[in-house]
C-alpha cells in the first residue's frame, strides 16, 4: 500500500502545469550558507545535556560545507555532460547571514544582530575558506546561488524562546546553535527554521525588511540580483509576494504546496496548490516552478540510502512521462562531511551513480539551473 501511495503521489505532482518535449533536469539545493550544527563539540555537548540531537539528520550531518566538500562535489559534476556539452549545475539556494550570537546576548535577547555568510566563513575557515570556491563554481557553470532568505531562523520566535529562558534553546544558544528541530524538541508546534512562519501580523514588517535587506546583501556578495527564491521550510505568506517582486524576484521555487503560516490556536496548516508555470500575485506576478523529485540520501537511514538512486530515477521517469521537467530536491546536507565525512563520501558516490544513470537512460537530457528553467516557461 505504501508503494502504491508513492507511485500515485509521483503522478499527481505532475498532472498540472507547463509541459515540454525536452527532457530537462534541474538540481535545487537549499540551505547553503546556513550554520546549522556548528561543530562536533557542540553536538556532543547538546547530546550529553539530554537534548536528543541524534534524532535529527540535520543535527547529525548539516554544517557549513568545507573546501573539501565543495571540491568533491564539483569533481563529480565535472565528470558528466549532457547532449549539449553542459555539466549538471547545482542551484544553490543560500541564506546570506547567520545570527551574531555575541551581539544578541549583549542585547539581552531584546534585539537581533547578524553577520554575513562571508564573515561566518572567515571565522570558521581562516586558512581554507570555501567561499571563493563558490565563485569558481559560478564561473564554471556548476553552481548558481539563489536567495533562500536572509537567515534560516525564525527570529521573532527564537528571541521569544530565549527571553523566556527556554532550557533547550538556551543550551543550544550557548553552543552557537539555533537549529533544534521538532523531531528533537516537541514543545512548540512551529519550527525554529521557518523564517516566514508568523503568529501575528506585527512580524510581517520584520520579514519584509529581512527580504529587502537579504536581497541587497545577496547582490553585494555575488554581484547580481537573485531572480528566484525558495522560502525556508516552504512556509510563505502571500502577503510578502509584493515585496519580492518589488526587489527583483520573478520566480518562486518550491513544492507542490505553498504552506501558509499557522496562527495561534489553529491545529491544521493551510496549503495552496502550486504547479509549473502558474503565476501568483499582481502583474507581472511570480512564476512558480515545482519540485517533483528528490535525492535526499542523508534523510534516510544508513542502510537505506542506496534506494535514493532508484527512487529518484523513478520520479524522473514519471516527470518525463507527463512531459514535465524533473526538478530534483537535493539539500546541502547531502554534501556535508565536516561532522561525519562518511556522509559526504557515500552520498557523492550515489550522486555520481544517479548522474550516470540519468545520462544512460536519457542521452538527450538537458541540465538547467532553476532560473534558466523558469525562463523557458512562456
Amino acid at each position: 500500500m505504501q508503494q502504491v501511495k508513492k507511485i500515485l503521489s509521483n503522478h499527481l505532482v505532475n498532472l498540472s502545469g507547463w509541459t515540454t518535449s525536452k527532457k530537462i533536469v534541474v538540481f535545487e539545493s537549499d540551505d547553503w550558507g546556513s550554520l546549522r550544527m556548528p561543530s562536533l563539540a557542540a553536538y556532543d555537548s547538546l547530546l550529553k545535556s539530554g537534548i536528543p540531537v541524534d534524532k535529527s539528520p540535520y543535527c547529525l550531518y548539516d554544517n557549513l560545507c568545507t573546501s573539501q566538500d565543495v571540491t568533491a562535489l564539483f569533481e563529480v559534476l565535472h565528470q558528466h555532460q549532457d547532449a549539449e556539452g553542459k555539466h549538471p549545475i547545482i542551484t544553490a539556494n543560500a541564506v546570506v547571514a547567520n545570527p551574531d550570537f555575541d551581539k544578541i546576548k549583549a542585547a539581552n535577547f531584546e534585539s537581533y544582530s547578524y553577520e554575513t555568510i562571508e564573515r561566518t566563513f572567515h571565522r570558521f575557515f581562516p586558512n581554507e575558506n570555501p567561499f571563493p570556491l563558490w565563485k569558481e563554481g559560478m564561473k564554471e557553470n556548476l553552481f548558481l546561488p539563489q536567495f533562500h532568505g536572509r537567515e534560516h531562523v525564525n527570529v521573532p520566535f527564537w528571541l521569544e524562546t530565549l527571553r523566556s529562558n527556554d532550557p533547550v534553546f538556551t543550551k543550544a544558544f550557548e553552543q552557537g546553535c539555533w537549529g533544534i528541530s521538532n523531531d528533537v524538541y516537541h514543545k512548540y508546534p512551529k519550527s525554529i527554521q521557518g523564517s516566514f512562519d508568523y503568529n501575528q501580523k506585527s512580524d510581517l514588517e520584520f520579514m519584509k525588511d529581512s527580504i529587502v535587506d537579504g536581497l541587497n546583501i545577496f547582490e553585494k556578495l555575488f554581484g547580481f540580483r537573485s531572480e528566484s527564491f525558495v522560502p525556508n521550510n516552504y512556509i510563505w505568506p502571500s502577503d510578502l509576494d509584493e515585496t519580492l517582486t518589488e526587489n527583483g524576484v520573478r520566480y518562486m521555487q518550491g513544492m507542490k504546496y505553498q504552506l501558509l503560516p499557522k496562527p495561534k490556536g489553529e491545529t491544521q496548516r493551510k496549503k495552496i496548490k502550486r504547479f509549473n508555470g502558474q503565476k501568483v500575485g499582481t502583474n507581472p506576478g511570480i512564476l512558480q516552478t515545482v519540485r517533483n523529485a528528490q535525492f535526499e540520501p542523508s534523510l534516510k537511514g544508513k542502510s537505506d540510502r542506496t534506494s535514493s538512486v532508484k527512487d529518484c530515477l523513478d520520479q524522473i521517469q514519471t516527470a518525463f512521462f507527463w512531459k514535465k521537467p524533473a526538478v530534483i530536491s537535493v539539500h546541502r546536507i547531502n554534501f556535508c562531511g565536516a561532522l561525519q565525512e562518511e556522509n559526504r563520501t557515500l552520498n557523492l558516490q550515489l550522486f555520481n551513480q544517479l548522474l550516470h544513470e540519468i545520462l544512460k537512460r536519457w542521452p538527450d537530457v538537458v541540465f538547467l539551473d532553476s532560473v534558466s528553467l523558469a525562463k523557458n516557461i512562456p
